[in-house]
């Protein structure tokens, strides 16, 4: 994944920058109003009124998109660029994973040698695919709607809205998670927060004072993702300098066919290895996104892989195998086996922490997708009014919520239902990724994926196979309830958009973006989305 093939060319455009003065390409002047009189949203785009395409036309020519040096993207206030590529790094780093923890059930489920097998496959036939997809499709569209722009502008607005559902509604589910990880760490040292009241209580606080890091803003998220990813692997690494005299490199290649809970396994792989598209939720706050966001992705690949691996083996090695004992929390236990107290202290506090970044990047995710839908006209636009600190209220509000109902459930249920829904995103990421190269192959990209358009779809099966046998594997029971959740979606969309038409919210499209095609209805073109 290196920077690819930059795109140098513009498309000719007219743009208005966040200062209040006209940007005018020479190749094209600014189309007057049909009255002779010149508009704010006339002089945003460079097509009048009258010949704009019909709605869920694909048109990806991104107008404003960073040129060959990834600069100026022109849609994005340059106050709101502040995240650099460390930050940003770290921030993929805690929503893909976070660390080691919640890795220990794949050991329990299939034994220590489809672990590690699992660990080294997995990355190549899902997480770099993935992570390519972003790097070209988050470019390409460097706003914050991210993968709901994508499918919205090669499947029409009616999908981008699916996507756009099923993908946050995965995404407050995986955030659920991580209270309750928190607290099966701690639950150990603190018997008492394994579950009654002392357990709901901490979740309620825990989640206040996350979400209140988001409310400041990505910056000081991007920091705390720095120093907390930086405290979570420490522990990891003395564990494996102290296992070396005791690995017994036999002990890796345990397994037995007979024996293996695939659904749990294949889970919890999934699970640990996925969500490399949530950083395109926030593209618009990237600074340089054209660059900084294929690097950081590269960068970012190798540092979770390496992080899943080497305390795997220092564990499995180390240690005589109990699969029994191989779930949420167990590294905390090989730790004192391993270094003693001290160092099952460490990481425990590792844990916590851990969860706490996995907790604010998810959040973030959730929250600008939220923002980002509401300045495309999706959702209704108090959605897309920020703070004082630029984030979005809303969002924070509406995903801390979310968290809150579903924390209650248990580690494997959480795990089975996100996946189900994020398995029906993806395909839908897969097919705008295709249609996007078919209908569109000179499209400016800052960075494309370096296959034509049959090996991008011969990179893809191998992911879509995948996704076929995890909705397989799913229960009656997850089944059921995630179609359930996608069947909302289905009908959801059509409300609002009887909603907007009775006037009964206001919705709008913030005229700063450029105009794919996707446009809501001509109640919302009219006025532009207020921040």
């Amino acid at each position: 994944m290196g920077e690819g093939d930059a795109q140098s060319e513009v498309l000719p455009a007219v743009l208005q920058d966040h200062r209040g003065s006209t940007k005018t390409s020479p190749a094209t002047p600014p189309p007057p109003a049909e009255d002779g009189s010149d508009t704010g949203r006339q002089e945003k785009h460079a097509a009048p009124a009258d010949v704009t395409p019909p709605m869920g036309e694909c048109r990806t020519e991104y107008r404003g998109l960073p040129d060959a040096n990834g600069e100026d993207a022109g849609t994005v206030p340059a106050a709101l660029r502040k995240v650099s590529i460390v930050p940003l790094v770290f921030l993929i780093f805690y929503e893909v994973s976070g660390g080691p923890f919640g890795i220990e059930d794949s050991v329990g489920a299939a034994g220590p040698l489809l672990a590690i097998v699992g660990f080294l496959v997995l990355p190549v036939i899902w997480s770099i695919p993935e992570a390519l997809i972003t790097a070209e499709l988050g470019t390409m569209f460097p706003e914050n709607g991210g993968y709901v722009v994508w499918v919205a502008s090669a499947l029409g607005p009616y999908w981008g809205f699916q996507q756009g559902w099923v993908k946050w509604l995965s995404g407050v589910i995986d955030n659920a998670l991580y209270p309750v990880l928190f607290l099966d760490y701690l639950k150990s040292a603190v018997p008492a927060l394994g579950g009654g009241p002392p357990r709901a209580f901490a979740v309620l606080g825990l989640t206040a004072v996350l979400t209140l890091l988001n409310y400041r803003g990505l910056t000081v998220v991007g920091w705390v993702a720095i120093c907390l990813g930086v405290f979570s692997i420490l522990p990891f690494f003395v564990m494996g300098l102290i296992s070396l005299p005791r690995l017994r490199p036999a002990r890796w290649l345990v397994v037995d066919l007979h024996n293996v809970d695939w659904n749990l396994y294949l889970n919890t792989l999934f699970w640990n290895l996925n969500y490399w598209d949530s950083i395109s939720t926030l593209s618009g706050e990237v600074d340089n996104p054209g660059k900084t966001l294929p690097k950081a992705l590269f960068y970012a690949v190798i540092f979770v892989v390496v992080g899943y691996l080497y305390p795997l083996l220092a564990g499995t090695g180390a240690v005589p195998l109990d699969r029994g004992q191989w779930s949420d929390g167990y590294f905390s236990d090989l730790a004192k086996l391993l270094g003693g107290a001290w160092l099952m202290w460490w990481v425990q506090a590792a844990a916590a922490l851990s969860n706490m970044g996995m907790f604010v990047a998810e959040m973030s995710s959730d929250s600008y997708q939220l923002l980002g839908m509401a300045e495309r006209g999706m959702l209704p636009a108090f959605f897309a009014r920020r703070s004082r600190h630029g984030t979005p209220l809303v969002g924070i509000l509406f995903s801390a919520s979310g968290v809150l109902l579903l924390s209650s459930l248990s580690f494997e249920e959480i795990v089975a239902a996100e996946n189900f829904l994020y398995c029906f995103g993806m395909l839908l990421e897969f097919i705008a990724f295709v249609l996007l190269r078919v209908r569109r192959p000179d499209a400016p990209r800052p960075y494309r994926v370096p296959l034509g358009t049959a090996g991008c779809v011969a990179m893809l099966v191998p992911p879509t196979a995948l996704i076929v046998v995890v909705l397989a594997l799913s229960t009656l029971k997850v089944a059921l309830v995630s179609l359930g959740a996608v069947a909302i979606g289905l009908v959801l969309q059509p409300a609002l958009r009887f909603v907007e038409t009775k006037g009964l919210l206001r919705f709008a499209v913030n005229t700063d973006l450029p105009d794919i095609g996707v446009g809501q209805s001509s109640a919302s073109a009219e006025e532009p989305v207020t921040p």
